[in-house]
């Protein structure tokens, strides 16, 4: 339980999260044909990452892109997050997007706005 790993793919994204240090990273493209069966072990292996988190969870996400259904199941990872922040834990987010990515800047701004968790919004310069 301690590391969960996905390397990334044509149409997903890497994945890699530390239940040790409370680090978590998405990053690539999410574009998998089923979103809800590629996004369901991440999601489980959350549940359990909850119950017992680290002092602080920081949590690095820079997507590419994402398509619609993986928007979802994107806001479903995230609002494991959102719980811990609620719970008084300390939850970092880091959204990073490419320097003229209004899209994804804008998403990252979008999440945090739902959740009501902070997000540092983040541009990687080209």
């Amino acid at each position: 339980m301690d590391i969960f790993h996905l390397d990334a793919k044509q149409n997903t994204p890497f994945v890699h999260f530390d239940a040790q240090l409370g680090v978590m990273e998405m990053k690539g493209r999410s574009t998998p044909e089923n979103s809800v069966e590629f996004y369901s072990p991440i999601l489980d292996w959350l549940d359990h990452y909850c119950k017992n988190p680290a002092e602080q969870t920081v949590v690095n996400v820079r997507y590419e892109y994402f398509n619609t259904s993986s928007s979802k199941c994107i806001l479903d990872v995230f609002k494991k997050f959102s719980k811990l922040h609620k719970e008084g834990k300390t939850v970092k987010v880091n959204w990073y997007y490419e320097e003229e990515d209004e899209d994804m800047q804008e998403a990252g701004e979008d999440y945090s706005d739902i959740l009501g968790i902070p997000f540092d919004i983040l541009e990687i310069p080209e």
